[in-house]
């Protein structure tokens, strides 16, 4: 389907926002959307993605294409391009969460309005309830190495870093992240469980934080420990897949249930990094209360190969440029990141599931798109076994279907050509 986005800035999410509530506390209707032709044509084009497209229904692959053309001034239009995309097919975001998880944790410094409470403060993480883990101050010569905000958003954007994002979720706590995403206008997203092997209760529960001054050394904000006393309903209802599912070692023959995890639909997270690219090309409800310092921070981040990034954390050897750049690069270790590409993306793996979310900046051939993936490649049907496969199927799939889409952008006729602006890391990104 061909979706002219400028003219659905409020669409159907808007409706449901406004039909349910801050949360939707019901199952919620979703929607497919009838293949693009065009895209179709384009995958059917290229040799390397027909045996994933031929059994596209087995893969479960959805995709979501979109072009941009710009005006006179350079302000941005879009339009969509899918294939299979069904909000109703569930997938396993994984990782795909950290992209709100980071903008909503930045936005949250921001409203509270704390003296000396920014992404640089130093953060301690207790405990207060099980499956809760601590993270203590952190005392270092290296600023890379205490515990914040900005640095557990960099190790999330830059390596996909687990725990970080733990650390930021708990920040958020459970039902104000789902409620605020909800305004944003996503209120089939839940985002409710930790990377980590805590049940669903707990994953409701969330651990007292404090913050320091970093100038003072002084307490500048405390945040108690929190619940969230009314669990969530899901939107797809009873969710399960595959034939079996490993669990304690051995392999249980039913399938694995889905039901009460993560659940982040291909358009709305695609959605939100094109808000956060494009924050004025989207209504002022569904942006993020971030300020252009918060914007660059994401930015550069969401675009830096881990040691490219100056984050001291990470070397080359283990972090190579196309560590988290499946579209187009495919996760090879051996291949350089080419200098007039640019890719913002976050990306997920998990459960057999292997999704990225990208926009291109291509100064090469003076053009710029989105592009969105979804698969699912476990052969076997067993869930945790970790048989799947992402390097002979799924991550060769993705580099195709980017370096696919990039060729015909190079071909694209535009009415105004789009002109890549400079982008130059300062200190203020720390």
């Amino acid at each position: 389907m061909m979706r002219p986005l400028a003219l659905l800035a409020c669409g159907f999410f808007s409706t449901l926002l406004t039909s349910f509530g801050p949360v939707a506390e019901s199952k919620v209707p979703l929607q497919s959307s009838p293949d693009s032709p065009l895209l179709d044509s384009l995958l059917r084009a290229d040799a390397r993605l027909l045996p994933v497209v031929e059994r596209a229904g087995e893969y479960e692959l959805q995709i979501i294409y979109t072009q941009i053309n710009r005006d006179a001034r350079q302000r941005p239009t879009f339009v969509e391009h899918t294939y299979r995309l069904d909000a109703s097919q569930y997938f396993n975001p994984a990782s795909l969460v950290k992209l709100p998880t980071v903008a909503l944790a930045l936005e949250k410094l921001n409203r509270l309005h704390q003296p000396g409470l920014s992404r640089r403060s130093p953060m301690r993480t207790g405990t207060a309830f099980r499956c809760q883990t601590p993270a203590p101050y952190v005392q270092s010569a290296d600023s890379d190495r205490v515990n914040t905000v900005g640095n557990y958003a960099k190790r999330m954007l830059l390596v996909s870093d687990n725990q970080a994002y733990n650390r930021l979720y708990e920040f958020l706590g459970q039902r104000p992240l789902n409620e605020r995403v909800a305004e944003l206008g996503y209120p089939e997203t839940r985002i409710v469980r930790r990377f980590a092997p805590c049940d669903t209760a707990a994953n409701r529960y969330t651990n007292p934080i404090e913050f320091r001054n970093p100038a003072t050394g002084q307490i500048s904000y405390q945040q108690p420990a929190a619940v969230n006393s009314r669990p969530f309903n899901f939107p797809l209802g009873r969710v399960s897949k595959g034939r079996a599912h490993q669990a304690g070692g051995r392999i249980v023959p039913s399938p694995y249930d889905f039901t009460t995890a993560n659940y982040l639909p291909l358009q709305s997270i695609t959605d939100m990094l094109r808000a956060l690219h494009f924050p004025e090309a989207v209504p002022a409800s569904q942006r993020f209360q971030l300020n252009p310092d918060d914007y660059s921070f994401l930015l550069y981040y969401l675009h830096h190969t881990p040691h490219g990034s100056g984050y001291s954390l990470y070397q080359p050897a283990r972090y190579f440029d196309a560590y988290k750049k499946y579209l187009y690069y495919g996760r090879q270790p051996g291949l350089a990141a080419e200098p007039g590409l640019r890719i913002y993306n976050i990306v997920g793996m998990s459960h057999g599931y292997l999704s990225d979310v990208a926009y291109f900046a291509d100064s090469t051939n003076q053009t710029e798109f989105m592009l969105s993936a979804v698969l699912y490649v476990n052969k076997n049907g067993v869930i945790n076994d970790g048989t799947y496969e992402y390097e002979t199927v799924g991550l060769p799939f993705l580099a195709a279907l980017g370096q696919q889409i990039r060729r015909y952008e190079a071909t694209r006729k535009r009415p105004i050509a789009y002109i890549p602006a400079e982008f130059s890391r300062s200190e203020t990104i720390r």
